[in-house]
C-alpha cells in the first residue's frame, strides 16, 4: 500500500502541475511493447561492470552509453543523459549530455560520461530529432526537476518489482500444470525468496485452473521485503519527499492502474503522460537489464507527430550501496553437501534472485586447517543458492565440527554471530559482490559426510495396528535421502520422516498394519552411501492398559481391570506371583472378560498372602511380550467365604429317570443345602446363585425366608430353580456370599440344572424287522438314547425335535425267565442340558396293537411298574448290570413271548 500511495502521489503532482486530462482506459495497458535497447557499462576505478550488475552509481563513475538501434533506423533519435540533484535544486546546464545516435562514431564507439559530484539521480531520454529538441528538453527538466526526480525513482522501483514478478512467472511455468502439490511447493519457495504473496484463492480452484490463475490475471500483492524496501527508501528519500507529500493532499488523488501480473505493480502510464510541450510528450519505459543491454519495455506506442514521444529511462540511483541482507531460511537447518544437487535455503534479499546485481557468489567451507570455496548460483525456483560444483570429499581433520573463520573473509555488511554447529556438522559462509562492493552473507550449517552410529532413541514402542512414531539418532542426519520399513517378511515400504526436535535426530511417522508382534527393520538411505544403514526393533500388540487392581486380605486371587488384559502373563505382589486361571482353579474361577477384567490366582495349594487391610502395595504386571507395567493399590477388607456342607434334592414323582451325577439338579425340583461361613454370617448378608455367564441371577436372604441361620457360622438355604429362573434355565449353577456392603466372595459350583423329559414306554410292531418307537413328551430334552451304557450305537435326537415319538432299535431278545410277565427294557440316555453324563430309565415294552390311546400298554397285558425313589435313581447303571440275582419284577431286559 505504501508503494501504491507513492505512485498515486506522483500522479496527483503531475496532474496538479500541468492540469491535463487523465488518459483514457484504452491508453492504459501493460508494459508489453518492446522498445529500443541501449548498451550501458559502468566503470569505477579500474573495474567495469555491465549495467545489469550495477545496483547504484556514485560520483566519478564513468558510464559508457551505446544506443543499440537497427541500421535501418529511419527516424533520428537523440539520446540525452541528465543528472538531477533533488526536487528543489535544478541541475546546471553542463549536467545534460547530448548524444546523436545516428553519428557514425557514436554508433561504433559509444559515448562515455562521468557522474558529477552532488548528483542524486540519473535519467536518459530518447527523443526524435526536431528543431530545438535538446534545449526544449533541458528546459523542461530544469523547470520541473521534482517531476523527473519522481519519475526516475518510480521507474527504478517499478523495474525492481517487475523483475521479481517476471521471475515468479518464468519460474512457476516450469512446474507441470497437472501436479498441484509441486505447484504449491514451488509457489511457496518462490514467494519466500522473492518476497511475493501469491493469490491464495488460486489454490482453492480446481487443479486444472490453478496454474492459469497463478500465471495470468490475479490480485496478488507484494509483501514488504527487507532489501527491496531499503533500496526504495533510498530512492525516495531527500528533499523531494516534502514536495510530494504536500501535493498528495489535493482533491485529484485517484486510484492507480494495476498490472494484471501476479503482483501489484503500479501502472506508470500516468507518470509522465501529461507532461508535454508543443513538441514533446513523455512516455515511461521500464528497463530490463541483461548484461550490458538495457532492454526497454513500453506501454504506450511512441508517436512521431507533434507532440512527439520522448522515452524516459531511469538509471540506478546515485547513492551509497545497500548490501543484500541475506539470511538463512531456517537457522537450525543443516544442508547436506553430498546431494547430487545442493541448494542453500536463504531469503531476505529478493533482488539477489530476480536480478544480476549480486554476482561472483561463493560458499567458504570453514574447515580448520583447510580452505575450500564453492561457486553459488541464485535459484528462486529451488528457493536458495545452488552449488555450482561439488567440493572434494576428503577425510575431515581433527577438531572437526568446531567453527572457524574462512581463509579470506570479505567485509561483512550484516555481521551476525555464526551458528554453533552440532557434532558432525561444519559451517560455511556465503560471500560475494553486490555491484562493485564485496559483502559477506550468512554462515550456514553444513554436513559433508554420511551420518554414523545410527540408533533408536528411547520412546514409545511400535504397536501393530496403529500409527507409530520413532526417533532415530546419528552423528549427522542432514544427508538422509529416504527411510524404508520392512515388517516381518514383507516388502520395503518408504515412510515419512522429518528432522527431529533435537540436532542429529529424525522423526519417523508410519502406519503399521495389524499383524502379529515380530521383528521390524528400518533402512536409512543416505546420500554418498551405496548401502543403507539398517536398524532392527520389534513390534508389539496393543499394550494392556491397567486401570485398577482389586485384592482382598486373605485372598489367593486378585482382579485386574483395564483394556487388552489378555496380554497379561502374570502379576507379582510382595514376591507372590499371581497368574490367570491356573488349572487347579479353572472350575472355580470367576467369569471374567479378558479385555476388561481378568482374574489372577496364586499357584495351587499356595497359602493366602499375609496382606493387611489398607496396606499400600505395588503390583508388577508382566505382559506376554516382555513389557512390565506397575500398578499401585490398597488391600481391601476380606471377602465373605462359605463352603457347602450338604445338599438334598426333592425331586418330583413324575420322572423315573435315574440321574447318574449327584450334582444334576432337575429343573422342577427344590434344592435344600447347608453352608459353612468362615466368619459369622451377617443377617443382612446374601447368597447369590447364578449361571456361568450371570445372565440368570437370584439371591437368598434371611428376610425372604430362603436363608436360615442355624448358628452364626451355619446356614440352611432353599432354592427353587423353576420359580427363580423359569422353564428355560439350564446348565451349571454356582453361588457366592455377598457382604452387606456389596463385597462378593468367590464363586462355588452348586449344581447342574437339567430339564427332564417324560418317557412312557416303547412300542414294537409284530414285524421284527421294523423299528420300535419311544413314546413320551418333551423328547427334545434328550441328546441321544441307546441300550448300552457305553452308547455305542446311539439314536440322536435332532435340534428342534417336537414329536412325541422317537424311532429306536428293537431291544435284544434274551432268555426270559418269566414269559408271562410284561417286558421291560433298560434305556440309557444323555440329556441335552448335561450331555457328558449317561443316565438310565426302565421302560415297558409292548406290541404296537396292545397300547392304549395314550401309548401305554393295556392293563390286561402289563402290570404297572412302581416308580423308583430318587435315591434308587442315583444307583449307577454299572451296579445294576453287576447284580447276581436280578429283580424278577424289574429285569434288565425282558421280552414277552409275543415279542
Amino acid at each position: 500500500m505504501a508503494q501504491r500511495s507513492r505512485h498515486l502521489r506522483l500522479f496527483v503532482t503531475l496532474a496538479a502541475l500541468l492540469s491535463a486530462p487523465v488518459l483514457s482506459s484504452a491508453q492504459s495497458g501493460r508494459f508489453d511493447l518492446s522498445g529500443p535497447s541501449i548498451d550501458v557499462r559502468v566503470t569505477r576505478g579500474n573495474r567495469m561492470l555491465p549495467i545489469a550488475s550495477v545496483p547504484n552509481l556514485q560520483a566519478g563513475d564513468k558510464i559508457w552509453l551505446h544506443p543499440d538501434l537497427p541500421p535501418t533506423q529511419s527516424v533520428h533519435y537523440l539520446l540525452i543523459a541528465a543528472f538531477l540533484r533533488g526536487t528543489t535544486n535544478p541541475p546546471p546546464d553542463n549536467w545534460f549530455f547530448k548524444i546523436e545516435t545516428w553519428n557514425r562514431k557514436v554508433r561504433e564507439e559509444g559515448v562515455t560520461i562521468t557522474v558529477p559530484d552532488e548528483a542524486q539521480q540519473a535519467i536518459l531520454f530518447l527523443a526524435p530529432e526536431t528543431g530545438g529538441d535538446f534545449a526544449t528538453l533541458r528546459s523542461a527538466v530544469r523547470g520541473r526537476p521534482g517531476t523527473f526526480v519522481r519519475a526516475s525513482q518510480d521507474l527504478a522501483e517499478a523495474g525492481f518489482e517487475q523483475a521479481r514478478i517476471e521471475k515468479y512467472l518464468s519460474s512457476i511455468r516450469k512446474v507441470p500444470p497437472s501436479d498441484p502439490k509441486a505447484l504449491v511447493d514451488h509457489s511457496d519457495l518462490l514467494a519466500r525468496t522473492l518476497n511475493l504473496k501469491p493469490n491464495e484463492d488460486c489454490f482453492k480452484r480446481p487443479v486444472e485452473m490453478q496454474y492459469n490463475c497463478l500465471t495470468q490475471t490475479g490480485s496478488q500483492t507484494l509483501l514488504d521485503d527487507g532489501h527491496g524496501q531499503s533500496v526504495v527508501a533510498s530512492l525516495t528519500s531527500g528533499a523531494g519527499s516534502d514536495f510530494i507529500n504536500a501535493a498528495s493532499t489535493t482533491s485529484m488523488a485517484g486510484g492507480g492502474l494495476y498490472s494484471a501480473y501476479v503482483g501489484a505493480i503500479v501502472d506508470l502510464v500516468r507518470i509522465t503522460s501529461t507532461l508535454h510541450t508543443a513538441q514533446y510528450q513523455y512516455i515511461p519505459a521500464i528497463a530490463f537489464p541483461d548484461e550490458s543491454s538495457l532492454n526497454l519495455r513500453l506501454n504506450t506506442p511512441p508517436s512521431f507527430h507533434n507532440p512527439k514521444s520522448v522515452i524516459v529511462i531511469g538509471l540506478p540511483a546515485i547513492q551509497e550501496s545497500v548490501l543484500p541482507p541475506l539470511r538463512p531460511a531456517d537457522p537450525s537447518h543443516i544442508t547436506c553437501l553430498l546431494k547430487p544437487r545442493v541448494t542453500l535455503p536463504v531469503e531476505g534479499a529478493p533482488l539477489v534472485f530476480s536480478t544480476s546485481l549480486a554476482h561472483d557468489l561463493v560458499l567458504h567451507l570453514n574447515i580448520p586447517g583447510a580452505s575450500s570455496t564453492v561457486s553459488l548460483t541464485p535459484d528462486a525456483y529451488r528457493g536458495g543458492l545452488n552449488l555450482s560444483s561439488t567440493p572434494d570429499r576428503k577425510p575431515l581433520p581433527s577438531g572437526f565440527g568446531t567453527p572457524s573463520a574462512p581463509a579470506a573473509t570479505p567485509p561483512s555488511s550484516h555481521p551476525t554471530p555464526p551458528p554453533n554447529p552440532p557434532p558432525g556438522a561444519i559451517t560455511g559462509t556465503i560471500s560475494g559482490e553486490w555491484g562493485f562492493d564485496a559483502f559477506t552473507g550468512p554462515t550456514l550449517l553444513l554436513q559433508q559426510t554420511p551420518g554414523t552410529d545410527w540408533k533408536l532413541i528411547d520412546g514409545d514402542p511400535v504397536i501393530a495396528g496403529r500409527d507409530n512414531h520413532l526417533t532415530l539418532g546419528s552423528t549427522g542426519t542432514a544427508c538422509v535421502e529416504s527411510v524404508s520399513l520392512v515388517a516381518g517378511n514383507g516388502a520395503p515400504v518408504d515412510i515419512k520422516w522429518k528432522p527431529g526436535a533435537k540436532p542429529n535426530q529424525i522423526d519417523l511417522s508410519f502406519p503399521l498394519q495389524a499383524s502379529d508382534p515380530g521383528s521390524l527393520h528400518i533402512a536409512v538411505h543416505q546420500y554418498g552411501e551405496k548401502d543403507p544403514v539398517t536398524l532392527a526393533t520389534r513390534t508389539f500388540s496393543e499394550p494392556a492398559t491397567l486401570t485398577a487392581l482389586e485384592i482382598h486380605s486373605g485372598d489367593v486371587s486378585a482382579t485386574l481391570q483395564g483394556k487388552n488384559l489378555s496380554q497379561v502373563k502374570q502379576m507379582t505382589v510382595n514376591g507372590l506371583v499371581f497368574a490367570p486361571v491356573p488349572d487347579a482353579a479353572a472350575d472355580t474361577a470367576p467369569a471374567s472378560t479378558p479385555e476388561t477384567h481378568l482374574s489372577l490366582f496364586l499357584p495351587p495349594n499356595a497359602s493366602a498372602p499375609k496382606l493387611k487391610v489398607g496396606e499400600h502395595v505395588t503390583a508388577s504386571v508382566s505382559l506376554n511380550d516382555g513389557r512390565n507395567l506397575d500398578l499401585a493399590t490398597s488391600v481391601l477388607p476380606s471377602r465373605p467365604a462359605v463352603t457347602i456342607l450338604s445338599k438334598n434334592i426333592k425331586a418330583p414323582d413324575t420322572s423315573s429317570i435315574q440321574l447318574t451325577d449327584p450334582n444334576d439338579l432337575p429343573a422342577n425340583s427344590v434344592l435344600t443345602f447347608s453352608l459353612r461361613s468362615a466368619t459369622p454370617f451377617p443377617r443382612t448378608g446374601k447368597i447369590e446363585i447364578a449361571n456361568t455367564d450371570e445372565s440368570l441371577q437370584t439371591t437368598l436372604n434371611v428376610a425372604g425366608g430362603t436363608l436360615v441361620l442355624q448358628n452364626p457360622h451355619t446356614l440352611l438355604a432353599t432354592f427353587d430353580p423353576q420359580k427363580a429362573f423359569g422353564t428355560s434355565a439350564f446348565g451349571p449353577l454356582r453361588l457366592r456370599a455377598i457382604a452387606p456392603d456389596g463385597t462378593a466372595g468367590d464363586w462355588l459350583p452348586l449344581a447342574t440344572l437339567v430339564r427332564l423329559p417324560t418317557l412312557t414306554g416303547i412300542r414294537c410292531p409284530s414285524d421284527i424287522a421294523a423299528p420300535c418307537t419311544l413314546n413320551g413328551s418333551n423328547l427334545y430334552l434328550i441328546a441321544s438314547v441307546a441300550y448300552d451304557p457305553d452308547m455305542t450305537t446311539p439314536v440322536t435326537v435332532p435340534d428342534g425335535f417336537v414329536d412325541s415319538t422317537l424311532s429306536v432299535p428293537r431291544p435284544a431278545r434274551p432268555t426270559s425267565t418269566a414269559p408271562a410277565r410284561p417286558a421291560v427294557a433298560q434305556l440309557y440316555l444323555r440329556l441335552r442340558d448335561d450331555p457328558a453324563v449317561t443316565d438310565s430309565i426302565d421302560l415297558p415294552v409292548a406290541p404296537a396293537d396292545t397300547l392304549n390311546s395314550r401309548g401305554l400298554p393295556s392293563r390286561d397285558l402289563l402290570d404297572p411298574l412302581p416308580p423308583r425313589p430318587l435315591a434308587s435313581a442315583r444307583t449307577s447303571a454299572a451296579t445294576l448290570q453287576k447284580s447276581d440275582s436280578p429283580n424278577p419284577s424289574h429285569p434288565p431286559l425282558l421280552h414277552s413271548p409275543e415279542l
